[in-house]
């Protein structure tokens, strides 16, 4: 899975100041260091296997956690739905929303990367999409895999989606999450719920400082990028504790 990585050597390569914003955050000073990191504002129980999409059951406690983080409220009902299904499907896992929050935000600025929104039912639009993965300065070389059908390029891979799956990762693990019966990398609730799948098969038990450590580093081999996201997952938090 290549992410952060590829957006932020297109920054560098095509110099768009928007791409930038994604690359750096700055916590706050108080904002604590904890691996893993807090889980914030304690997600509301939810039938998961209601019809339709599921996580807009989730729209009261998204639109409280939207005020104070800034995140929109479908980013975070899909956020949100996605920890209470692992809660259910691999409860010792332990993943949080706050976490897979990281991850977006690192990812896309959770799904509004270079000018990209997130719709009403999830849809990020237009498609967001990393740079060709060629093996250029900073940038793994990956052959395409797909005929350009996921990520539009029939000669070399690219990252894909608000979460920023390549086509072979989304492939193997990509998940419908929204019930509209396909499995779509540019809709957040598909995004969310197959990262957070991904996490927990990595890493086992995200609620230990070695399994949340496992799981990023199968997500994006960098040191740097797993404290941006621990950084950012604990801002979250603290931001939306009660």
């Amino acid at each position: 899975m290549i992410s952060r990585r590829a957006l932020c050597a297109g920054a560098a390569v095509l110099a768009l100041a928007t791409t930038l914003a994604a690359c750096s955050f700055e916590p706050e000073p108080a904002i604590p260091q904890a691996l893993p990191p807090l889980p914030g504002a304690a997600v509301p129980l939810i039938d998961v296997d209601a019809p339709g999409r599921t996580a807009g059951q989730l729209a009261d406690w998204a639109t409280g956690v939207s005020d104070a983080t800034g995140i929109s409220s479908t980013a975070l009902e899909a956020y949100g739905y996605a920890a209470a299904v692992m809660a259910q499907s691999r409860p010792d896992c332990g993943i949080t929303w706050t976490t897979i929050a990281g991850i977006a935000g690192v990812e896309s600025r959770h799904g509004t990367h270079r000018g990209a929104s997130v719709d009403v039912d999830g849809t990020v639009a237009p498609p967001i999409r990393g740079i060709p993965l060629d093996g250029g300065p900073g940038v793994a070389e990956i052959p395409d895999t797909d005929g350009g059908a996921l990520d539009g390029d029939a000669v070399h891979d690219r990252a894909m989606g608000p979460l920023q799956f390549i086509p072979e990762t989304w492939r193997r693990w990509g998940v419908d999450a929204n019930g509209d019966g396909v499995v779509d990398v540019d809709s957040i609730d598909d995004a969310a719920l197959t990262a957070a799948r991904y996490l927990c098969a990595r890493g086992g038990d995200l609620t230990v400082e070695a399994g949340w450590r496992q799981a990023l580093m199968a997500y994006n081999l960098s040191g740097e990028y797993l404290l941006d996201v621990r950084d950012r997952a604990n801002t979250y938090a603290v931001r939306s504790a009660p």
